[in-house]
């Protein structure tokens, strides 16, 4: 049996499906460590199998979303913009502590 990656089976999901449909197994590992065992499903008989229909009448399971959020909520974009400037920004504090004793060291401008 084949082994594949979390990572390898999920990009390439739908090549391993084929591969399923045409009779190959696969071990899943992640992190060397087996998980799980892909293979193709073994039914005597399709015809045996029950379709159990979705309830329709479950509560909010179908209805559509509309309109927009809440106001007061903040915006996801915003928030990341946010948390990449700050990220940018002490990277560029750490570069410049790092850098500040070299600068002050005899490699700088001459006078």
């Amino acid at each position: 049996m084949e082994r594949v990656t979390v990572a390898e089976l999920k990009s390439k999901l739908s090549h391993y499906l084929r591969e399923v449909r045409e009779g190959k197994s696969f071990t899943v590992v992640s992190r060397d460590i087996p998980v799980a065992t892909l293979g193709p499903v073994e039914v005597a008989d399709w015809d045996d199998l029950d379709v159990i229909p979705p309830d329709l009448r479950a509560p909010g399971l179908f209805e559509p979303v509309l309109g927009h959020p809440p106001a007061g909520l903040p915006d996801a974009a915003e928030l990341i913009r946010a948390d990449r400037d700050a990220r940018d920004e002490r990277l560029s504090e750490i570069v410049r502590e790092a850098l500040g004793p070299r600068r002050d060291k005899g490699g700088g401008e001459a006078e």
